[in-house]
């Protein structure tokens, strides 16, 4: 599994606080905030003391932090940002700490004649993230939505057409032809809506403008894991272990498929001809355009995704039926 980057916290604050339920206080109503005590008293005063205790920085060391972080953040704008860095004065030691990815001629070029003042630590540092909360590169199995904090449906995969341009795919019946989809939390634009197939029979679209990577997310509702895409192809009827992984239930597996031939009419139309699965924790609303797959312990083969389901049986869209309709390929991650 592997750990992405994420989200400017800044962008998610207000969609977090209205997803666990902290709406602003109602008219009419107050309030009720605690006077300062002597418990607080002395959290201020611990704390206090725990600056006066911190080491000094040593002398020239905050000018030379300056300069060092000046150059590397030219340095990572000329480059695309493909090498990560975070530096700072060590409260413990008083010297300046560079933690990087970059390789050692690199890091010899920023540093220059501080060599000697600077600790340099080989590690990464990734942006913070979600299955809720993505950012680009996209993943599938992200929560996604028209309106901000309103979760609608998940992200299914990453495809590709014949000039190599890239989208992720999601269930027709989310969201309309034109339509800008957002992350669930944080407001991002995911992409726009085209290709809607749910008129013809086929409850797909496709999510285009931005960028978006061969993986799927996979553990919890809240996940910040995921997994690479190697392949794709339809599902076996009989196999048990089909998963799905969406931004309502996360993943889950151990469905049992029992037909790639069925039909599901909903509100939105019938399809045909479709996959249909059960057993293990199903998929539910706000899943639908999640990846049904088969994995191992490292990667994941896309076996179509999910559209409907009835708490017994659940329904998924076949990946031949996707690939030949979108007239896209699978991207590999």
């Amino acid at each position: 599994m592997l750990r992405k980057k994420t989200v400017l916290v800044a962008l998610a604050l207000a969609a977090v606080a209205v997803s666990m339920g902290m709406a602003p206080a109602q008219a009419g109503q107050s309030k009720q905030v605690r006077p300062p005590g002597p418990a607080d008293s002395d959290v201020l005063r611990a704390e206090a003391v725990a600056g006066q205790a911190a080491a000094r920085p040593t002398p020239g060391a905050e000018a030379a932090l300056a300069a060092l972080q000046a150059k590397v953040a030219r340095w990572s704008d000329a480059n695309g940002h493909r090498h990560s860095f975070a530096t700072y004065i060590d409260n413990a030691t008083g010297r300046i700490v560079l933690k990087t990815d970059a390789p050692g001629r690199v890091v010899s070029s920023l540093v220059g004649a501080d060599a000697g003042r600077v600790d340099v630590s080989v590690t990464p540092t990734t942006d913070l993230y979600s299955r809720k909360a993505d950012v680009p590169a996209y993943w599938g199995g992200a929560g996604i939505t028209a309106t901000t904090g309103t979760p609608w449906c998940s992200s299914g995969f990453t495809v590709q057409n014949s000039a190599g341009t890239r989208f992720q795919t999601t269930a027709g019946h989310c969201f309309s032809n034109g339509q800008t989809v957002r992350t669930e939390l944080g407001g991002l634009v995911v992409g726009s809506v085209s290709g809607s197939g749910l008129a013809s029979g086929f409850d797909m679209e496709r999510i285009g403008g931005s960028s978006y990577w061969g993986y799927i997310y996979t553990g919890g509702t809240n996940s910040s894991t995921g997994m690479p895409v190697v392949g794709a192809g339809d599902s076996v009827v009989g196999y048990s272990n089909y998963c799905h992984s969406g931004r309502t239930t996360g993943e889950n597996c151990g469905h049992t498929v029992s037909s790639n031939f069925a039909q599901v009419c909903t509100q939105t139309g019938c399809k045909y001809p479709v996959t249909a699965f059960s057993g293990g924790n199903l998929p539910q609303g706000g899943d639908s355009g999640s990846p049904f797959y088969v994995k191992d312990s490292s990667s994941v083969w896309i076996r179509g995704m999910i559209i409907a389901g009835d708490g017994t049986t659940s329904y998924a869209e076949k990946y031949s039926r996707i690939s030949s309709f979108l007239g896209a390929s699978i991207v590999t991650g």
